[in-house]
């Protein structure tokens, strides 16, 4: 199965996306956006160095090209071998960040990413909700995006609520206050549910 985690900055997706790994077990291939390969990651420095100004389509193509390569290297090959692959974010967050808060279009941002990944989109996608003032307050990796500030993270959240409605089948919505462990014992429920 294909999971990832999706929301605002310091919504706790890298903290979920690890203990979810954990507790699949070691077969279990982790993965973050953008990332998980070489070319990935250069790309992944670049998309964060807040010193750098980007057009929202030269952003958006940087996340596909990182998207692209991470699929045809690392989950297409977990998931047709059995693995399950858990990712923090991924084509959700472009449709967000990108297609609604940046304002290049939710269709035209989706059919891109539908072309990087030749259609591969998560099995389950847990969307965890935070107010965006909360998740700005606990993210920390200072990075472009979190230094935007607050109206970012708005839009981004608003663009998260519509589609959980425009993909009920594959988008649960988690509650993610409450403490690490609380959140977890939501997504572990999430996952069982989808599994049955």
């Amino acid at each position: 199965m294909f999971i990832s985690l999706e929301g605002v900055d310091g919504s706790g997706k890298s903290t979920q996306a690890r203990l979810l790994v954990e507790a699949l077990g070691p077969e279990t291939v982790a993965i973050r956006e953008p990332g998980g390969t070489d070319a990935a990651e250069r790309i992944r420095g670049l998309l964060a160095d807040p010193d750098l100004e980007l057009e929202p389509l030269a952003e958006l193509m940087l996340f596909c090209a990182a998207r692209a390569d991470l699929t045809e290297r690392v989950i297409r090959p977990a998931l047709e071998a059995g693995r399950d692959v858990v990712s923090d974010r991924f084509s959700d967050s472009s449709v967000a960040y990108q297609g609604a808060a940046r304002g290049l279009g939710v269709g035209e941002v989706i059919s891109l990413c539908d072309l990087a990944t030749d259609g591969l989109w998560p099995d389950l996608t847990l969307f965890l909700r935070v107010d965006p003032e909360v998740g700005l307050g606990r993210a920390q990796s200072g990075d472009r995006f979190e230094a935007e500030g607050l109206d970012l993270q708005r839009a981004v959240a608003t663009a998260y609520e519509e589609i959980a409605k425009i993909a009920p089948d594959r988008m649960v919505v988690l509650d993610a206050t409450g403490t690490v462990e609380e959140v977890h014992a939501r997504v572990l429920a999430a996952v069982e549910a989808h599994v049955e």
